[in-house]
């Protein structure tokens, strides 16, 4: 198997995975209907996998799982411009293969009929009917500075002048808390291929609302990778001085 083919596959992998397992604990878990205790299970049940991820399969794509995460490192100088499309087109098609088996094994509940359009797959959302109602403005604003942030602390972690044993750990953690704190606004999603997923099975308003779920995180993506590669540029010219 040649490399970027091997690379793509481990980033589809990886994107199935933290779709089965994150919204699985909201659709399958039934976390959802619990809030706002059910956060904290949702909140781990993503943060504990994408860094069970990263020691998994970061040796062998880096295990970006998600667009926005790709995106940043691309403009942070970091990532090939030639292997975007591929690692983008891998986790996408991840994120449905992931809410794909959600749906199977939802529809295999006996003594019932599971509508997944009524019932739900753990899609993002905002509006009236949605967890805490907000608006668009507010759920724009939430998941562009939350996943701002949550590329931070990945260009941070996995940067030179860090300690990459523990950069599994602060990820995932970072993740946890963000979803904890800010799961009623959006259901938070800081990823493209974990709300596409979802929101095609659901189809609907689920699939109307999902181009938010594109453009905050990565508008946050290029204003964070932007910013890191300045801000480095700057550290490297200092030393030269």
């Amino acid at each position: 198997m040649s490399i970027p083919i091997k690379k793509c596959l481990a980033e589809c992998i990886g994107a199935t995975v933290l779709v089965f397992v994150g919204c699985g604990s909201v659709a399958v878990g039934s976390y959802g209907s619990s809030l706002p205790i059910g956060a904290l299970p949702i909140a781990l049940a993503f943060g504990l996998t994408v860094t069970a991820l990263i020691y998994a399969l970061g040796p062998i794509s880096g295990c970006h799982i998600n667009p926005a995460v790709t995106l940043a490192l691309w403009a942070a100088g970091r990532f090939q411009p030639k292997d975007v499309p591929g690692y983008v087109a891998a986790q996408l098609a991840g994120g449905i293969a992931g809410a794909g088996l959600l749906v199977v094994i939802l529809g295999g509940k006996l003594g019932g009929h599971f509508d997944v359009a009524s019932s739900g797959l753990g899609q993002n959302g905002w509006g009236p009917g949605y967890l805490g109602q907000y608006g668009v403005v507010a759920a724009f604003v939430t998941e562009f500075i939350t996943t701002a942030i949550f590329l931070l602390v990945i260009l941070g972690a996995t940067s030179k002048e860090s300690t990459a044993e523990i950069a599994g750990l602060a990820i995932g953690a970072a993740l946890t808390v963000i979803i904890a704190a800010f799961i009623n606004v959006t259901g938070v999603s800081l990823n493209p291929a974990r709300s596409l997923g979802p929101a095609l099975f659901v189809g609907s308003h689920a699939l109307s609302q999902v181009w938010l779920f594109f453009v905050a995180p990565l508008l946050a993506a290029l204003l964070v990778g932007f910013a890191f590669r300045a801000s480095h540029r700057g550290v490297v010219s200092a030393a030269h001085i």
